[in-house]
């Protein structure tokens, strides 16, 4: 009898081990998969517009509609980054498909050289789709000089075909918003991590 329960005890033992193996590599797996979702959630929204996420053009509009649309600035700045920002015109008004820019002027308040960057989104989130940024400071790290002050440019237009779509015709007024953070650990300073156009005093 004590040979048999030995015997039990050992299949016990590896079928514990293995449910344990598995329970290991669904853990590791979903670490992985937690990871992997935000630069894929990031994807998803810049290539089908879904929660007001604007579209990235590869070049200017080449047509132009005659509906205007109103479009607003805004700007937020999170925790532990120093930094005045305000959008140097607060609103535009445009034509569908007309190429447009935009700047935003940004103050670094502390003693030291601070790295930022930011997230942005336009509400109506229907608009995401339809609104189009050729060139746009949110695309690289920006660096800031203690007490400097730069203007970066936003360059941007309105995707005419938002007069086809049943919800695009009817939107009359966008609002694009950023919110800007510190960068913890910040690329190397190079001439390009920075947009230097429009640079201020």
């Amino acid at each position: 009898m004590a040979t048999g329960g030995s015997g039990d005890g050992g299949g016990a033992g590896a079928r514990n081990a293995r449910v344990a193996l598995l329970c290991a590599a669904f853990a590791a797996g979903m670490v992985g998969l937690a990871y992997a979702s935000v630069p894929l959630y990031r994807m998803f929204c810049q290539v089908t517009g879904f929660g007001g996420t604007p579209q990235r053009a590869e070049r200017p509009s080449e047509s132009v509609g005659e509906r205007q649309v109103t479009v607003r600035f805004d700007a937020n700045v999170g925790p532990g980054l120093a930094w005045d920002v305000l959008p140097v015109v607060r609103v535009m008004r445009l034509k569908v498909g007309e190429n447009a820019l935009a700047f935003y002027r940004v103050t670094n308040r502390s003693d030291r050289p601070v790295v930022g960057t930011s997230t942005f989104n336009v509400t109506p989130d229907q608009a995401g789709s339809f609104f189009n940024k050729i060139e746009c400071f949110c695309f690289t790290e920006q660096w800031l000089d203690p007490g400097e002050t730069a203007e970066l440019p936003v360059s941007f237009f309105i995707d005419p075909a938002i007069d086809k779509d049943l919800d695009g015709v009817r939107i009359r007024d966008i609002t694009l918003s950023y919110t800007f953070y510190p960068v913890a650990h910040p690329k190397p300073r190079t001439a390009g991590s920075r947009t230097d156009a429009g640079r201020g005093t």
